[in-house]
């Protein structure tokens, strides 16, 4: 795999997004995705600044999550906003890693975002529920850097 833009494909990242749009119809939580190639950062600290920068930090209920890739580290990450850190256990998104992870270990890449994507919404679901006046505050596209 060569560039990040090759990671999924147009179809593939559609599929993702539809995960989304399916996972948020549950939760007044936001996920985002984001793909990039490479980091020298750490990468639970460049995940948490490409939360900042996608402004995942500024919806109402403090209740974002984004699932960071690193393509060619091959590497990722799970991370929520405060809110969410307020009110779940330390190991809150186990579950949602290791769906992801499951899939990523036989290269079926788009299929990991999506059961993770899918994850996190059922289990933001139970903490955050969707409310009839809960507005989407952030894109569902990917994002990549």
């Amino acid at each position: 795999m060569s560039k990040v833009e090759d990671f999924l494909t147009a179809t593939e990242e559609q599929e993702v997004v539809h995960a989304i749009l399916t996972a948020e119809k549950n939760t007044s939580g936001e996920i985002r995705v984001h793909i990039e190639g490479h980091t020298r950062k750490d990468h639970y600290e460049r995940a948490k600044e490409v939360f900042h920068l996608l402004k995942m930090d500024n919806t109402k209920q403090e209740n974002g999550v984004l699932i960071y890739v690193a393509v060619h580290d091959k590497k990722f990450v799970i991370c929520g906003d405060k809110g969410i850190d307020n009110v779940v256990p330390q190991d809150f998104w186990q579950t949602t890693r290791n769906s992801i992870q499951t899939h990523f270990e036989k290269g079926a890449f788009k299929d990991g975002l999506v059961a993770g994507v899918l994850k996190a919404g059922e289990e933001l679901r139970s903490h955050f529920p969707w409310h009839s006046d809960d507005t989407n505050e952030l894109s569902n596209e990917i994002s990549k850097g």
